[in-house]
């Protein structure tokens, strides 16, 4: 056997269960674009499984500590931040509610378990990436869900096994974030590989919906669960991400080359036939094992740096909406009326819708441009005018809040959307790299790795300055988007003078172009 079939025999070992059994029942090799397919669907459904998870947490605390006035969908509680500027006094007796959280610090621990869970997951982020450029990403994101389902429904039984100690959830929620932190990684990674970078923004900006879907599914199921008990409410959404990580195990291919299938790309980079041999353009290239890259060295990625700041403050503007929009719309008057927590926090969806609009225009408007910094500092610039008249005109009407919301959630979850999934598939396929894919995980974990650390610290300082005043917090969110903006001008600049270039070499071309003489 020629060199050629030995490659193309150990490929086919490396097919999960699943495709061989989908290949032995069709008949023949699934195509690539059904590869893709399956790529697309079980990597969606992976991580609206990871959203669906971390939403449970956020719903069940209005059971844990039902005295508190809850946020609706968000994780921070007034009582943890405002307490002492709105002179409540804590009763001296014990609430209805599950012990610890219902004690007169049961709102506090509760907000230090979700810090912890983003401090861990944060910082996993990083050692993850690292991992996926390592391992293989199916099995990585395998343990990462399966590891998630296990915590996630060991927090819920708790209620089960009448558990009531708060360093119980606490370590229990910090190994979850921890497990947590294999999810995004991996599941770009293994979209990166599959898809080349012709409607990349696209095809990434509808993929990221997500997201929204995770936290919209995981609210619902929650939320419907909590009347048979609390501890279902985790343990149902547990045991799903689990499941759909075995669905991952058996079916999803990591990439083409593992399965022995020639990429779209790859075909092109072979030359015209010689004496009936195809010819790759870059021999020797499938012969040389490629090395990951290490965690220092994917820093000095060009543009990797600039998009990982850029996110920090871009996660810091969309997790304080998402963490605060609810209380802030219920202790907003209206069109001269508040509306109650429930039906603020229902309305405060229509950010995510938004952002889900955002997510795909940025993406479309980046390929056709072909500048994703120029994109994304523009939708960031657009975010602070939208943030100010959302402030200021947003309590005229409820129809001119929706409206006003739904703009700034489109803007301010653009760049976030573009960031993490396309800009980072770029980057971790960047020509410095030199055809090296094995970067793709760690990149993905130094951006949204430093987002994350935003997205922690902008709720929590948002909680300290809104007890002073809710503008010096819409001043912040508009700093930050000022801030995103600024540290991609270098980018920026980069992208526009090639195009400037670009547009001048083929006016050239056409002005030194000969004119056909015309036949009499």
């Amino acid at each position: 056997m020629d060199s050629t079939g030995e490659q193309r025999s150990e490929a086919q070992d490396k097919r999960p269960i699943g495709v061989c059994f989908l290949e032995y029942i069709k008949g023949s090799r699934l195509s690539f674009r059904t590869y893709q397919t399956i790529v697309l669907v079980l990597t969606f459904l992976a991580y609206a499984s990871y959203h669906a998870t971390r939403k449970t947490t956020s719903i069940v605390q209005s059971v844990l500590d039902p005295e508190t006035t809850k946020l609706g969908f968000s994780h921070w509680s007034r009582f943890y931040f405002l307490s002492t500027v709105e002179g409540t006094e804590p009763k001296p007796r014990l609430k209805d509610g599950w012990s610890p959280f219902n004690t007169l610090v049961g709102t506090a621990m509760l907000g230090q378990i979700d810090v912890a869970f983003l401090s861990v997951y944060s910082l996993g982020m990083y050692f993850a990436g690292h991992l996926g450029d390592r391992f293989d990403l199916r099995i990585l994101l395998t343990i990462g869900m399966v590891g998630t389902g296990i915590f996630t429904s060991l927090f819920g039984a708790g209620y089960w096994l009448n558990i009531h100690s708060f360093y119980y959830f606490l370590a229990v929620q910090m190994l979850a974030g921890l497990f947590q932190s294999t999810g995004w990684p991996s599941v770009m990674a293994v979209v990166g590989n599959w898809f080349g970078k012709k409607k990349r923004g696209l095809i990434m900006g509808i993929w990221n919906a997500h997201t929204s879907i995770g936290n919209i599914s995981g609210s619902l199921i929650a939320s419907a669960l909590l009347k048979y008990g609390w501890g279902y409410s985790f343990a149902v959404p547990g045991l799903s991400i689990a499941l759909i990580g075995l669905m991952v195990f058996l079916f999803l291919p990591v990439c083409p080359e593992k399965i022995g299938i020639e990429s779209e790309e790859d075909s092109m980079l072979k030359s015209p036939k010689k004496n009936g041999i195809t010819e790759p353009l870059l021999v020797g290239r499938s012969d040389e094992k490629e090395k990951a890259v290490g965690f220092f060295e994917a820093w000095r990625i060009p543009g990797v740096a600039p998009f990982a700041l850029c996110l920090f403050f871009s996660k810091l503007v969309a997790y304080t909406f998402l963490y605060w929009l609810p209380f802030y719309i219920s202790h907003t008057a209206i069109d001269g009326s508040y509306l109650s927590d429930s039906t603020a926090g229902t309305l405060s969806t229509l950010f995510d819708v938004g952002g889900v609009v955002g997510g795909i225009l940025a993406g479309h408007i980046s390929d056709r441009l072909d500048a994703r910094a120029l994109t994304a500092a523009g939708f960031m610039y657009c975010a602070i005018p939208a943030l100010f008249f959302y402030r200021i005109y947003g309590s005229i009407s409820l129809y001119w809040n929706i409206a006003l919301m739904f703009v700034t959630g489109m803007f301010v979850n653009g760049p976030y959307a573009l960031i993490t999934t396309a800009v980072s598939a770029d980057l971790g396929t960047h020509s410095s790299l030199n055809g090296n894919s094995r970067a793709l995980a760690t990149v993905t974990a130094i951006i949204d790795g430093t987002g994350s650390v935003g997205a922690a610290i902008g709720p929590l300082l948002t909680g300290y300055i809104s007890a002073k005043s809710w503008s010096a917090v819409f001043t912040m969110l508009m700093s930050a988007a000022l801030v995103a903006g600024l540290l991609l001008t270098k980018l920026v600049v980069a992208e526009v003078s090639a195009k400037m270039e670009s547009a001048r070499l083929r006016a050239n071309r056409q002005q030194r172009s000969p004119v056909p003489e015309l036949l009499v």
